[in-house]
Parts: C-alpha cells; structure tokens; sequence
C-alpha cells in the first residue's frame, strides 16, 4: 500500500511542477514590493527572463528527485529532499512573478521535466560522488545564469531582481552542500554538453 501512495504522490507532484503549481514553505522575497512601471518590451523581457527561470526550476525539481530517488545513501536523500523543497520555493516565486507579469510558464515543461528526470537518474546510477559532482557542476551553472539575469532584467523590475537574487544564493549553498558531501569534479565533456544543453533550453524557453 505504501508504494502505491508513493506512486500516486509522485505523479500528483509532477502534474503540479508541470502545471506551475507550487507552494513555498517560505515568504516571496518580493512580497513586499511595489510592482514598477514597466513598458511593453521591458515588461515582455522580465516575463521571458522568469519563464527560463522557472523552465530551470522544473528542471531542478525533476533532478532532485530522481537522484534523491536512485541515490545510494540515506544521508543524500535526505539532502536531495530538503534542497528539492527550496527549489520548490523558487518554482512557485518564479510562476507568481510570471502571472503578475501576465504571461505564462512554458509549453515545453512536460519535455524539460522529463528529460531532467532521465538525466538525473542517469547522474545517480554513476555513484553518489559522480551524482553530486552533477549537482555542483549544475549549481555552479545556474548561479552564473542567475547572476547574467540580474545584469539583463530591467533596472526597475526590483521585484523579479529579488526573487532572482534570493534563487542565486540559494543555488550557491546547494553546490557548497554538495561539495561537502562528496562530490567528484566531472569531466570537461560532461560539463560542456551540460553547457551546451543549458544553452538550448534557455534559447528556447525565452519565448516558448
């Protein structure tokens, strides 16, 4: 009975990621703040900048829960999980800002969902060490995006720019965690077909 209830919460979580359902356990770093005025072209910008936020959100959920699913290690689920439920706060913060913005997540995250999956649980079945060398060499590549996005966004949008920083040093305590815990450098291939990757999802989802 157990494994049925796991399996009936994990495809409930995986239609809300999908769906851009989320709640965060924790309060919008742009709560508080008045939205600024922006024009039609900036306004356009924020809502594409945020949608590739959010499309690497869904992304992560489906990474964290596929290593935390095939990692060997209790320790490493446990943090797989805990880190899985912060991400979970950028998803939610970044799929509000999309709609106060009035534009809308992607079309495509069925497709990134899954192939997150896939290639978390590829990342898992190389060991833990390997496994967490991915979620540093992730991590080191999203606070890198995160940081380009709050040169790009729009000087006024100090709502998006919360949020985006708030995500930035989140991303950092994850890869620092990971580093940790054990993680192994990856080979320079890997981490350029991981750039390479990232370069067609955030081309993509800009506007789709």
């Amino acid at each position: 009975m157990q494994s049925v209830d796991e399996l009936v919460s994990g495809i409930d979580k995986v239609l809300r990621v999908v769906a851009g359902v989320a709640s965060a356990s924790r309060p919008n770093p742009a709560a508080k703040m008045a939205d600024s005025s922006l024009d039609d072209k900036e306004r356009r910008h924020s809502a594409g900048l945020m949608r590739v936020n959010h499309v690497g959100e869904v992304c992560a959920q489906a990474l964290y829960d596929s290593q935390g699913r095939f990692a060997r290690e209790p320790a490493l689920r446990k943090q797989f999980d805990q880190a899985g439920r912060e991400e979970e706060d950028h998803l939610a913060w970044t799929a509000q800002r999309l709609q106060e913005l009035g534009s809308h997540t992607s079309l495509l995250n069925p497709l990134w969902y899954a192939g997150a999956y896939a290639i978390g649980a590829v990342a898992a079945r190389m060991g833990d060490a390997r496994s967490l060398g991915f979620v540093v060499e992730t991590e080191r590549q999203v606070e890198a995006h995160l940081a380009s996005h709050l040169g790009r966004l729009p000087r006024q949008d100090e709502k998006s720019r919360a949020i985006v920083e708030q995500m930035r040093v989140d991303e950092v305590a994850h890869g620092a965690k990971a580093q940790e815990l054990g993680a192994v450098e990856l080979p320079l291939p890997v981490r350029q077909m991981m750039r390479a990757m990232a370069k067609v999802m955030t081309a993509t989802a800009y506007y789709i």
